[in-house]
């Protein structure tokens, strides 16, 4: 049975029936070796990276959320590079301006290329990862929080409860 996608400005559209995407989803977080077979039968083993996109893409899909891959030498627009990012376009601007993400001005136009936005992103989460563990530091120091707990120990604790809040409920 053909799963018909429909497909918008290069955005995926998850099926309107998910029960094939669910299964293949609880399928791929179960397996150790992904193995791809062709239609002779012949198998080749994906590389790791390339099964965790898939492994992003369908779990993504099977919680009905759409899905668009694009290089990352891609240029967006500001509106799209303020969507990626989850900021307004005035303060995506705003961060051009202050030279805190590059970007290109052709003309009247400014674009910004999709891997200036991941390690834009990459540093800002390291930052606050930082300030987080800091804060943590100090608050043991004062007695204010669980000197059991290193900051390693509550970043771990908090990956696996985004882990399980994040995966859907097995049967």
């Amino acid at each position: 049975m053909a799963v018909e996608a429909e497909l918008s400005d290069d955005v995926v559209m998850p099926p309107s029936d998910l029960r094939q995407l669910v299964a293949l989803d609880h399928l791929l977080h179960e397996t150790t070796a992904p193995v791809l077979t062709g239609v002779d039968g012949e198998g080749t083993i994906l590389p790791v990276e390339v099964y965790h996109v898939l492994v992003d893409v369908v779990s993504a899909m099977a919680k009905g959320q759409a899905i668009s891959v694009v290089p990352t030498n891609q240029r967006l627009t500001t509106r799209e590079a303020a969507d990626f990012l989850g900021v307004s376009r005035p303060t995506l601007v705003r961060l051009l301006e202050a030279g805190n993400i590059p970007y290109e001005q052709p003309s009247r136009h400014r674009y910004v290329f999709l891997s200036d936005l991941v390690a834009y992103k990459q540093t800002r989460r390291h930052k606050r990862r930082s300030t987080l563990a800091e804060m943590t530091r100090e608050a043991a120091a004062m007695g204010l929080y669980g000197s059991a707990e290193t900051p390693e120990q509550v970043a771990a604790a908090l990956k696996q409860a985004r882990r399980e809040l994040s995966s859907p409920a097995k049967p």
